[in-house]
Protein backbone atom coordinates (compact mmCIF):
# COMPACT_ATOMS: atom_id res chain seq x y z
CA UNK A 1 0.00 0.00 0.00
CA UNK A 2 1.42 3.37 -1.00
CA UNK A 3 1.74 5.99 1.72
CA UNK A 4 1.75 9.75 1.24
CA UNK A 5 1.70 11.55 4.57
CA UNK A 6 3.03 15.11 4.73
CA UNK A 7 4.27 14.57 8.30
CA UNK A 8 6.80 11.90 7.30
CA UNK A 9 10.45 12.89 7.05
CA UNK A 10 12.88 11.98 4.28
CA UNK A 11 16.62 12.63 4.51
CA UNK A 12 18.53 13.41 1.30
CA UNK A 13 22.33 13.36 1.37
CA UNK A 14 24.14 15.41 -1.26
CA UNK A 15 21.15 17.73 -1.32
CA UNK A 16 23.04 20.65 -2.87
CA UNK A 17 24.09 18.64 -5.93
CA UNK A 18 22.46 18.69 -9.34
CA UNK A 19 20.45 15.53 -8.64
CA UNK A 20 20.08 15.95 -4.89
CA UNK A 21 18.53 19.41 -5.09
CA UNK A 22 15.93 18.21 -7.60
CA UNK A 23 15.13 15.08 -5.60
CA UNK A 24 14.79 17.04 -2.37
CA UNK A 25 12.58 19.69 -3.94
CA UNK A 26 10.35 17.12 -5.65
CA UNK A 27 9.85 15.17 -2.43
CA UNK A 28 8.59 18.25 -0.55
CA UNK A 29 5.25 17.85 -2.32
CA UNK A 30 4.51 14.82 -0.13
CA UNK A 31 7.08 14.75 2.67
CA UNK A 32 9.06 16.90 5.01
CA UNK A 33 12.61 16.86 3.66
CA UNK A 34 15.92 17.46 5.39
CA UNK A 35 18.89 17.98 3.08
CA UNK A 36 22.22 16.74 4.44
CA UNK A 37 25.38 18.12 2.86
CA UNK A 38 28.84 19.38 3.75
CA UNK A 39 29.05 22.68 5.64
CA UNK A 40 29.61 25.56 3.23
CA UNK A 41 27.89 23.90 0.28
CA UNK A 42 25.08 25.81 -1.47
CA UNK A 43 21.82 25.39 0.37
CA UNK A 44 19.13 23.13 -1.09
CA UNK A 45 15.83 24.69 -2.23
CA UNK A 46 14.08 26.88 0.39
CA UNK A 47 11.43 24.21 0.95
CA UNK A 48 14.14 21.85 2.23
CA UNK A 49 15.57 21.98 5.77
CA UNK A 50 19.35 22.36 5.44
CA UNK A 51 21.37 20.30 7.96
CA UNK A 52 25.20 20.38 7.69
CA UNK A 53 26.73 16.91 7.63
CA UNK A 54 30.17 15.77 6.50
CA UNK A 55 30.37 12.05 5.72
CA UNK A 56 34.11 11.98 6.42
CA UNK A 57 33.60 12.95 10.08
CA UNK A 58 31.88 10.80 12.69
CA UNK A 59 31.36 13.87 14.87
CA UNK A 60 29.74 15.80 12.03
CA UNK A 61 27.41 12.91 11.24
CA UNK A 62 26.47 12.55 14.91
CA UNK A 63 25.78 16.28 15.21
CA UNK A 64 23.71 16.31 12.02
CA UNK A 65 21.61 13.35 13.09
CA UNK A 66 21.14 14.92 16.51
CA UNK A 67 19.52 17.88 14.75
CA UNK A 68 17.35 15.47 12.76
CA UNK A 69 16.22 13.76 15.97
CA UNK A 70 15.48 17.04 17.75
CA UNK A 71 13.47 18.44 14.83
CA UNK A 72 11.74 15.33 13.49
CA UNK A 73 12.08 12.44 15.93
CA UNK A 74 13.47 8.98 15.31
CA UNK A 75 11.08 7.70 12.62
CA UNK A 76 12.44 8.29 9.09
CA UNK A 77 10.43 7.32 6.04
CA UNK A 78 13.51 7.09 3.83
CA UNK A 79 17.14 8.05 3.54
CA UNK A 80 18.01 8.93 -0.06
CA UNK A 81 21.79 8.60 -0.08
CA UNK A 82 23.21 10.46 -3.08
CA UNK A 83 26.42 11.93 -1.65
CA UNK A 84 29.56 10.37 -3.14
CA UNK A 85 32.94 11.21 -4.63
CA UNK A 86 33.42 11.22 -8.40
CA UNK A 87 35.95 12.35 -10.95
CA UNK A 88 37.01 11.44 -14.50
CA UNK A 89 40.73 11.22 -13.81
CA UNK A 90 40.59 7.42 -13.77
CA UNK A 91 43.18 7.32 -10.99
CA UNK A 92 42.52 5.98 -7.49
CA UNK A 93 41.71 8.68 -4.95
CA UNK A 94 41.47 8.26 -1.17
CA UNK A 95 38.22 10.21 -1.34
CA UNK A 96 36.44 7.29 -3.00
CA UNK A 97 37.04 5.28 0.16
CA UNK A 98 36.69 8.11 2.67
CA UNK A 99 33.56 9.72 1.24
CA UNK A 100 31.71 7.02 -0.71
CA UNK A 101 32.59 3.77 1.03
CA UNK A 102 33.45 4.62 4.62
CA UNK A 103 31.14 7.64 4.60
CA UNK A 104 28.22 5.29 3.96
CA UNK A 105 29.43 2.96 6.72
CA UNK A 106 29.67 5.88 9.16
CA UNK A 107 26.18 7.08 8.25
CA UNK A 108 24.58 3.66 8.69
CA UNK A 109 26.32 3.04 12.00
CA UNK A 110 25.30 6.46 13.27
CA UNK A 111 21.68 5.85 12.29
CA UNK A 112 21.71 2.56 14.18
CA UNK A 113 23.52 4.07 17.16
CA UNK A 114 20.93 6.84 17.32
CA UNK A 115 18.14 4.24 17.26
CA UNK A 116 16.55 5.74 14.17
CA UNK A 117 13.80 3.69 12.56
CA UNK A 118 14.40 3.87 8.81
CA UNK A 119 11.72 2.44 6.53
CA UNK A 120 14.02 2.38 3.46
CA UNK A 121 17.67 3.27 2.88
CA UNK A 122 18.11 4.17 -0.82
CA UNK A 123 21.59 4.11 -2.34
CA UNK A 124 22.51 5.59 -5.72
CA UNK A 125 24.88 3.21 -7.48
CA UNK A 126 25.76 3.01 -11.17
CA UNK A 127 25.14 0.67 -14.09
CA UNK A 128 28.93 0.66 -14.51
CA UNK A 129 29.26 -1.85 -11.68
CA UNK A 130 28.27 -4.41 -14.34
CA UNK A 131 30.36 -5.86 -17.10
CA UNK A 132 29.46 -4.38 -20.49
CA UNK A 133 27.34 -6.40 -22.90
CA UNK A 134 27.28 -6.86 -26.66
CA UNK A 135 24.79 -5.21 -29.06
CA UNK A 136 21.61 -7.28 -28.99
CA UNK A 137 22.06 -8.13 -25.31
CA UNK A 138 20.58 -6.32 -22.32
CA UNK A 139 22.10 -6.09 -18.85
CA UNK A 140 19.94 -7.28 -15.94
CA UNK A 141 20.46 -6.90 -12.21
CA UNK A 142 21.96 -10.40 -12.17
CA UNK A 143 24.50 -9.56 -14.90
CA UNK A 144 28.12 -10.16 -13.78
CA UNK A 145 29.79 -7.39 -11.82
CA UNK A 146 32.97 -6.00 -13.37
CA UNK A 147 33.72 -2.45 -12.14
CA UNK A 148 36.51 -1.33 -14.42
CA UNK A 149 37.73 1.95 -12.89
CA UNK A 150 37.77 3.60 -9.45
CA UNK A 151 34.30 5.18 -9.56
CA UNK A 152 32.26 1.99 -10.14
CA UNK A 153 34.69 0.08 -7.92
CA UNK A 154 33.77 2.41 -5.07
CA UNK A 155 30.08 1.77 -5.73
CA UNK A 156 30.53 -2.02 -5.58
CA UNK A 157 32.43 -1.67 -2.32
CA UNK A 158 29.68 0.56 -0.94
CA UNK A 159 26.97 -1.91 -1.98
CA UNK A 160 28.87 -4.50 0.07
CA UNK A 161 29.05 -2.10 3.02
CA UNK A 162 25.32 -1.51 2.71
CA UNK A 163 24.59 -5.22 2.89
CA UNK A 164 26.91 -5.69 5.87
CA UNK A 165 25.77 -2.65 7.86
CA UNK A 166 22.08 -2.23 7.03
CA UNK A 167 20.87 -4.38 9.91
CA UNK A 168 17.08 -4.21 10.01
CA UNK A 169 16.83 -1.40 7.45
CA UNK A 170 15.25 -2.37 4.12
CA UNK A 171 17.38 -1.08 1.26
CA UNK A 172 17.08 -0.08 -2.39
CA UNK A 173 20.15 -0.03 -4.62
CA UNK A 174 19.61 1.98 -7.80
CA UNK A 175 22.13 1.23 -10.56
CA UNK A 176 21.74 4.35 -12.64
CA UNK A 177 22.73 5.16 -16.24
CA UNK A 178 24.57 8.36 -17.14
CA UNK A 179 22.48 11.42 -16.34
CA UNK A 180 21.68 14.39 -18.58
CA UNK A 181 19.11 17.16 -18.89
CA UNK A 182 17.85 19.66 -21.48
CA UNK A 183 20.97 21.86 -21.10
CA UNK A 184 23.23 18.76 -21.18
CA UNK A 185 24.89 18.51 -17.72
CA UNK A 186 26.63 15.34 -18.83
CA UNK A 187 30.41 15.53 -18.78
CA UNK A 188 31.06 13.12 -21.68
CA UNK A 189 28.27 14.55 -23.84
CA UNK A 190 29.36 18.13 -23.17
CA UNK A 191 32.90 17.32 -24.27
CA UNK A 192 31.62 15.52 -27.36
CA UNK A 193 29.56 18.60 -28.26
CA UNK A 194 32.58 20.84 -27.65
CA UNK A 195 34.84 18.77 -29.93
CA UNK A 196 32.36 18.83 -32.81
CA UNK A 197 31.33 22.44 -32.27
CA UNK A 198 34.98 23.55 -32.53
CA UNK A 199 35.81 21.02 -35.26
CA UNK A 200 38.66 19.47 -33.30
CA UNK A 201 40.55 16.79 -35.19
CA UNK A 202 39.68 14.40 -32.35
CA UNK A 203 35.99 14.87 -33.17
CA UNK A 204 36.55 12.82 -36.34
CA UNK A 205 38.39 9.94 -34.63
CA UNK A 206 37.20 7.13 -32.36
CA UNK A 207 39.16 4.14 -30.98
CA UNK A 208 36.21 1.78 -30.57
CA UNK A 209 33.34 0.14 -32.36
CA UNK A 210 31.07 2.99 -33.42
CA UNK A 211 28.06 0.65 -33.30
CA UNK A 212 28.43 0.50 -29.49
CA UNK A 213 26.91 2.93 -27.02
CA UNK A 214 25.84 3.46 -23.43
CA UNK A 215 22.48 4.03 -21.79
CA UNK A 216 21.63 7.50 -20.48
CA UNK A 217 18.79 8.81 -18.33
CA UNK A 218 17.17 12.24 -18.22
CA UNK A 219 17.41 13.71 -14.72
CA UNK A 220 13.66 14.32 -14.61
CA UNK A 221 13.06 10.60 -15.13
CA UNK A 222 15.68 9.73 -12.51
CA UNK A 223 14.08 12.03 -9.96
CA UNK A 224 10.67 10.48 -10.65
CA UNK A 225 12.08 6.98 -10.16
CA UNK A 226 13.64 7.91 -6.82
CA UNK A 227 10.40 9.50 -5.64
CA UNK A 228 8.53 6.32 -6.56
CA UNK A 229 10.98 4.24 -4.54
CA UNK A 230 10.25 6.45 -1.52
CA UNK A 231 6.49 6.29 -2.07
CA UNK A 232 6.51 2.50 -2.58
CA UNK A 233 9.08 1.79 0.11
CA UNK A 234 6.76 -0.47 2.09
CA UNK A 235 5.94 -2.84 -0.77
CA UNK A 236 9.39 -3.31 -2.30
CA UNK A 237 11.48 -6.37 -1.41
CA UNK A 238 13.69 -5.87 1.67
CA UNK A 239 16.85 -5.63 -0.44
CA UNK A 240 15.67 -4.22 -3.77
CA UNK A 241 18.15 -3.74 -6.61
CA UNK A 242 17.07 -1.95 -9.80
CA UNK A 243 18.63 -0.72 -13.02
CA UNK A 244 17.46 2.71 -14.17
CA UNK A 245 18.13 3.99 -17.67
CA UNK A 246 16.87 4.23 -21.21
CA UNK A 247 16.77 0.65 -22.52
CA UNK A 248 18.16 1.30 -26.00
CA UNK A 249 21.38 3.33 -26.10
CA UNK A 250 22.34 5.56 -28.99
CA UNK A 251 25.51 4.35 -30.68
CA UNK A 252 28.56 6.59 -30.80
CA UNK A 253 28.09 6.87 -34.56
CA UNK A 254 24.47 8.02 -34.13
CA UNK A 255 25.55 10.65 -31.62
CA UNK A 256 28.31 11.91 -33.91
CA UNK A 257 26.02 12.29 -36.91
CA UNK A 258 23.24 13.87 -34.87
CA UNK A 259 25.55 16.44 -33.28
CA UNK A 260 27.14 17.17 -36.66
CA UNK A 261 23.76 17.93 -38.21
CA UNK A 262 22.55 19.97 -35.25
CA UNK A 263 25.74 22.03 -34.87
CA UNK A 264 26.90 22.44 -38.48
CA UNK A 265 24.10 21.07 -40.65
CA UNK A 266 26.43 18.46 -42.11
CA UNK A 267 27.18 14.78 -41.77
CA UNK A 268 29.91 14.05 -39.25
CA UNK A 269 31.81 11.05 -40.54
CA UNK A 270 34.07 9.46 -37.96
CA UNK A 271 37.08 7.23 -38.56
CA UNK A 272 37.84 4.29 -36.30
CA UNK A 273 41.51 4.31 -35.28
CA UNK A 274 43.66 1.70 -33.49
CA UNK A 275 43.65 1.91 -29.71
CA UNK A 276 47.45 2.13 -29.60
CA UNK A 277 47.36 5.25 -31.76
CA UNK A 278 44.59 6.78 -29.65
CA UNK A 279 46.49 6.08 -26.42
CA UNK A 280 49.60 7.75 -27.80
CA UNK A 281 47.62 10.80 -28.82
CA UNK A 282 45.82 10.96 -25.48
CA UNK A 283 49.13 10.58 -23.62
CA UNK A 284 50.70 13.40 -25.61
CA UNK A 285 47.74 15.70 -24.95
CA UNK A 286 47.77 14.75 -21.26
CA UNK A 287 51.48 15.54 -20.85
CA UNK A 288 51.76 18.66 -22.97
CA UNK A 289 51.48 22.05 -21.18
CA UNK A 290 48.07 22.96 -22.58
CA UNK A 291 45.81 25.70 -21.27
CA UNK A 292 43.05 23.15 -20.64
CA UNK A 293 43.41 19.69 -19.14
CA UNK A 294 42.21 17.36 -21.91
CA UNK A 295 39.10 15.33 -21.14
CA UNK A 296 40.12 12.16 -22.96
CA UNK A 297 42.67 10.28 -20.86
CA UNK A 298 44.71 7.26 -21.94
CA UNK A 299 42.83 4.97 -19.54
CA UNK A 300 39.52 5.73 -21.29
CA UNK A 301 40.69 4.20 -24.56
CA UNK A 302 40.38 0.64 -23.29
CA UNK A 303 36.70 1.23 -22.50
CA UNK A 304 35.72 2.83 -25.81
CA UNK A 305 34.07 -0.45 -26.91
CA UNK A 306 31.96 -0.83 -23.77
CA UNK A 307 28.28 -1.26 -24.59
CA UNK A 308 25.55 -0.79 -21.97
CA UNK A 309 21.96 -1.60 -22.89
CA UNK A 310 19.67 -2.13 -19.93
CA UNK A 311 16.77 -4.42 -19.11
CA UNK A 312 14.61 -2.18 -16.91
CA UNK A 313 11.70 -4.61 -16.52
CA UNK A 314 12.24 -4.82 -12.76
CA UNK A 315 11.86 -1.05 -12.31
CA UNK A 316 8.85 -1.13 -14.63
CA UNK A 317 7.21 -3.82 -12.51
CA UNK A 318 8.12 -2.58 -9.04
CA UNK A 319 7.75 1.17 -9.64
CA UNK A 320 5.37 1.34 -12.60
CA UNK A 321 8.09 3.53 -14.11
CA UNK A 322 9.58 3.96 -17.54
CA UNK A 323 11.61 6.89 -18.90
CA UNK A 324 9.43 9.52 -20.53
CA UNK A 325 12.37 11.33 -22.15
CA UNK A 326 14.93 10.08 -24.62
CA UNK A 327 18.43 11.22 -25.37
CA UNK A 328 17.70 11.41 -29.10
CA UNK A 329 14.79 13.80 -28.52
CA UNK A 330 16.81 15.91 -26.08
CA UNK A 331 19.94 16.44 -28.19
CA UNK A 332 18.37 19.38 -30.11
CA UNK A 333 17.56 21.09 -26.81
CA UNK A 334 21.18 20.76 -25.68
CA UNK A 335 22.44 22.33 -28.88
CA UNK A 336 19.82 25.09 -28.73
CA UNK A 337 21.01 25.91 -25.20
CA UNK A 338 24.57 26.17 -26.51
CA UNK A 339 23.62 28.38 -29.45
CA UNK A 340 21.36 30.58 -27.33
CA UNK A 341 24.21 31.61 -25.03
CA UNK A 342 27.53 29.95 -25.90
CA UNK A 343 29.53 31.71 -23.19
CA UNK A 344 27.12 30.71 -20.44
CA UNK A 345 26.94 27.13 -21.77
CA UNK A 346 30.72 26.71 -21.86
CA UNK A 347 31.09 28.14 -18.36
CA UNK A 348 28.24 26.04 -16.98
CA UNK A 349 30.02 22.92 -18.21
CA UNK A 350 33.50 24.03 -17.06
CA UNK A 351 34.84 24.19 -20.62
CA UNK A 352 37.46 26.64 -21.84
CA UNK A 353 35.99 29.24 -24.14
CA UNK A 354 37.07 29.01 -27.78
CA UNK A 355 39.12 31.93 -29.12
CA UNK A 356 36.14 33.64 -30.75
CA UNK A 357 34.32 33.81 -27.41
CA UNK A 358 37.20 34.73 -25.09
CA UNK A 359 36.52 38.46 -25.38
CA UNK A 360 33.05 38.08 -23.86
CA UNK A 361 32.72 39.30 -20.25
Amino acid sequence: METRTPHEIVLVTGSSGLIGAQVADRLTADFRVAGLDRPGMPHPPPSVDNIPLDLTSEDSIANGLRLVRDRYGLHIAAVVHLAAYFDFSGTPSPQYKDVTVEGTRRLLRALHAGRFRVERFIFSSTMLVHAPCEPGQAITEEWPLDPRWPYPQSKVETEQVLEAERGSYPTAVLRIAGGYDDDCHSIPLAHQIERINERHITSKLFPGHMSHGQSFLHLTDLVEAIVRVVVRRAVLPPNAVMLLGEPEPLTYDELQHRFGRLLHDEEWDTVQIPKAMAKTGAWLQDTMPLAEDPFIKPWMIDFADDHYALDISRAEQWLNWRPEHSLMETLPKMVRALKRDPVAWYREHDLSLPADLETHP
